[in-house]
């Protein structure tokens, strides 16, 4: 999430940009900007496009479910001139996709957060290879179920969930996220290749990783319109096979090994989140039968959008009251339309209900010389982040294997509905750190190739991938560790799918139907009661591998059953459905 959610494994950000082809791209020499307008509701398409040519734009394409359309323009006013419009109520500019800033944040620098970085730093062999080959000697359901702690912490195991329930078919999930690499082995018998759709374009690299202006032909597919089976990030595939991977007797099980995966692309390779794809990605969801989507991300290019903060200018403030209004509608039309809405809370070890520090938005500039500044306390009832504050979104905060609150993890009491495991490497009795306290989950070969990971003949040359085959050796596969809320979030997302599994209704396509608010309900009763720590501020101790000590305090508040470390409980698969 900052990939997550504000924060996860990988920092997946959203910033507000168009869908759709190469078009998407604008020319700084030409004047041309883009721009997402938000309009009144009730608004129909022929005066959303009087207003817009009114306004000195062309409407590119529109989203009729929510009131939004993509509008392009050369009139420097344009901003004042839609705001004169009656019927629109805002507009948020799109990021440049074919030209960034060299000032602007780039994928090294932002992309990646502080606590995906611990599973990519270069350490001596940790206790991850050797565990792997303890896992594949092993009895267990799967080749490398030893290794997946966190599936005997929320008991969906060979001796838990999978005896009663392993989801249907029937249920469709939806990975809001960077992609899915819907062609490896532990996700392609699952991947729903018809549904699946791609709602962005990417932001073509240079050879070191930083954002050019450059051909798409230089993409590793040598295009930025990918397919929708393809994730070149990595992010989204380890969310979808925690999720979903089958039982397969290849490398890992996912909490739901039988459900559906959707891939809902909305993330670029990046890792940045743009508004447009966001909004196409719910609604979509929303007519299309989908029942739970996992959302482990925020929208760019703020952390937190401010109704009314003083430090922000006047277009900025008009900006962040778009991107909360738009993505609301969004939430509000998939959850009527039967979708759980579920999202990692955050990896910025923040409690969202205290005053808050925001130092990293705009994280994506479009205006040459903008860059971040530090917005300090901030009001939370004026502040939110989306989509983990939106109205009807479960925010799932994250535990390591001992079940404390992993040390990244934002809370708050109100504001975590559940936590799950999404790793904590420094959840050891030393505090030195060990990448088997990760997740491990699903990872595409070509990137394991592309960053040289995996040697000439495919075994693995880094501690945080790890290689496994079938029994006759015809298959294998690679996963890498990684920790963070966006792994915390897709354990809780499978929960949820093996209830609308177990308890769901026939509906008219065929599957499963159940309403959001009964999943929430049995997703949250049936999570175990964690108490907050004894003293109540916990007191976190990392030694990297550097040898340096960090220190950090987090106050948990509230009761047994309900508190800003854990929420309503930790989830569990056994006990929500029913067993």
């Amino acid at each position: 999430m900052r990939t997550i959610a504000a924060t996860s494994a990988f920092v997946l950000l959203v910033t507000a940009f168009a869908a759709g082809s190469a078009s998407a791209s604008t020319s700084a020499d030409s004047g041309e900007r883009e721009f997402v307008v938000l309009f009144a509701e009730g608004t129909s398409s022929a005066a959303a496009k009087a207003a817009v040519t009114a306004a000195g734009g062309t409407l590119v394409e529109e989203n009729t479910d929510v009131g939004v359309a993509t509008v392009k323009t050369t009139d420097a006013a344009f901003v004042q001139k839609a705001a004169a419009q009656s019927v629109i109520q805002g507009s948020a500019e799109n990021r440049v996709v074919g030209a960034v800033p060299d000032d602007s944040v780039g994928r090294d620098a932002a992309r990646v957060d502080a606590a995906e970085a611990e599973t990519r730093t270069a350490v001596v062999a940790s206790s991850a290879a050797a565990s792997a080959k303890a896992g594949a000697s092993g009895k267990l359901v799967e080749p490398l179920a030893d290794l997946q702690w966190d599936m005997k912490q929320i008991g969906a195991t060979a001796d838990g969930s999978y005896k009663y329930e392993t989801g249907s078919h029937k249920v469709k999930v939806g990975i809001i996220d960077t992609g899915v690499d819907g062609t490896h082995p532990d996700i392609a018998p699952n991947f729903d290749t018809k549904l699946s759709r791609n709602f962005t374009v990417d932001v073509p690299y240079d050879a070191d990783g930083g954002l050019i202006d450059g051909p798409c032909e230089e993409e590793p597919d040598q295009s930025c319109n990918d397919p929708a089976n393809v994730d070149e990030d990595g992010h989204g595939t380890h969310v979808a096979s925690t999720i979903g991977a089958p039982i397969n007797g290849i490398g890992i099980a996912g909490v739901a090994p039988n459900v559906d995966i959707v891939n809902l692309r909305a993330g670029q390779d990046s890792g940045y989140f743009f508004l447009q794809p966001s909004l196409d990605a719910l609604t979509y969801a929303g007519r299309n039968g989908i029942d739970v989507v996992n959302m482990s991300y925020y929208v760019d290019p703020w952390l937190f959008n401010c109704t009314n903060n003083p430090a922000d200018s006047p277009a900025d403030q008009q900006e962040q009251k778009t991107i909360i209004t738009a993505m609301q509608r969004a939430l509000d039309f998939a959850r009527n339309h039967g979708v759980t809405l579920i999202s990692a809370a955050g990896n910025g070890a923040t409690d969202y209900t205290k005053p808050l520090v925001d130092a990293s938005s705009p994280d994506f500039a479009s205006v040459p010389g903008e860059v971040a500044y530090t917005r300090d306390l901030l009001d939370p009832a004026s502040c939110t982040s989306m989509p983990s504050e939106g109205k009807g979104v479960i925010a799932v905060s994250s535990t390591g294997i001992s079940k404390r609150k992993a040390y990244y993890s934002d809370y708050g009491n109100g504001y975590v509905d559940v936590a799950a495991p999404g790793g904590d490497v420094y959840d050891t009795p030393d505090n030195t750190r060990d990448l088997s306290k990760a997740v491990l989950a699903a990872y595409p070969k070509s990137l394991a190739v592309a960053n040289g990971e995996i040697d000439e003949n495919g075994d693995p040359t880094v501690p945080y991938v790890v290689k496994s085959c079938d029994a006759a050796g015809t298959t294998c596969a690679y996963y890498q560790y990684l920790q963070g809320t966006s792994m915390a979030s897709p354990h809780a997302v499978g929960v949820a799918a093996l209830i609308v599994s177990r308890f769901g209704l026939p509906d008219l396509r065929g599957g499963k139907w159940l309403p959001p608010i009964v999943t929430e309900q049995i997703l949250q009763r049936s999570a175990v009661d964690t108490a907050c720590p004894v003293p109540a501020t916990y007191h976190y101790t990392r030694i990297t591998p550097a040898g340096a000590t960090v220190t950090a305090d987090a106050t948990c508040e509230g009761t047994p059953s309900k508190n800003g470390f854990y929420g309503n409980g930790i989830i569990n698969a056994l006990r929500a459905i029913g067993r």
